[in-house]
């Protein structure tokens, strides 16, 4: 297995060298969002109005943050179950989102998705919160805050580990695992 530091602007280059199972250290821009935030993102899609923000090369991560604690940048910044996005996933890679962040295994669909548009599905680390918080230097709502903690959130990220659950040729840690 490999070990890659990147930034997300630099991801569409590297995901051809990115394997299932090697570790990334992801720096840069990603956007969260769950299942209600992805409800109204389709929406919009679907109605051709604009996105809360530019799909193209995106990475969005499955996490609803908790606020900060006094001292913190962010509280709890755990990934979410991916597959309850699955239904939306393919359409928003067909809009341009490159890769994901989440926990657990993806539909078929997702993964032919995820091989049509040479995007990637990495894994955080589920139930440390706590511990993917600490690689979040800043964050920002930038849209449904009447969401709470599921409202979109751009957040910068430095070396936040994840590991590759799916790469772009649709290999998966999880097939794996049960070989």
């Amino acid at each position: 297995m490999s070990v890659f530091h990147i930034n997300v602007c630099d991801l569409k280059k590297a995901i051809p060298q990115i394997k299932a199972g090697d570790e990334v250290y992801l720096s840069g821009t990603v956007y969260t969002a769950r299942d209600a935030a992805h409800k109204k993102i389709r929406s919009l899609i679907e109605s051709g109005e604009e996105t809360p923000f530019p799909l193209d090369g995106a990475c969005i991560y499955y996490a609803g943050p908790t606020p900060e604690r006094p001292g913190s940048i962010i509280g709890s910044c755990g990934p979410t179950t991916s597959s309850r996005m699955d239904v939306h996933t393919p359409l928003l890679m067909d809009n341009g989102l490159l890769a994901m962040i989440g926990k657990g295994p993806r539909s078929k669909e997702v993964i032919e998705s995820i091989i049509k548009h040479s995007g990637i599905y990495f894994c955080a680390i589920g139930g440390a919160g706590a511990l993917c918080a600490k690689s979040v230097r800043k964050y920002d709502v930038i849209a449904f805050p009447e969401l709470g903690c599921e409202s979109v959130k751009r957040l910068e990220i430095q070396d936040f580990p994840v590991i590759c659950g799916i790469d772009c040729k649709g290999k998966s840690v999880f097939e794996e695992r049960n070989q």
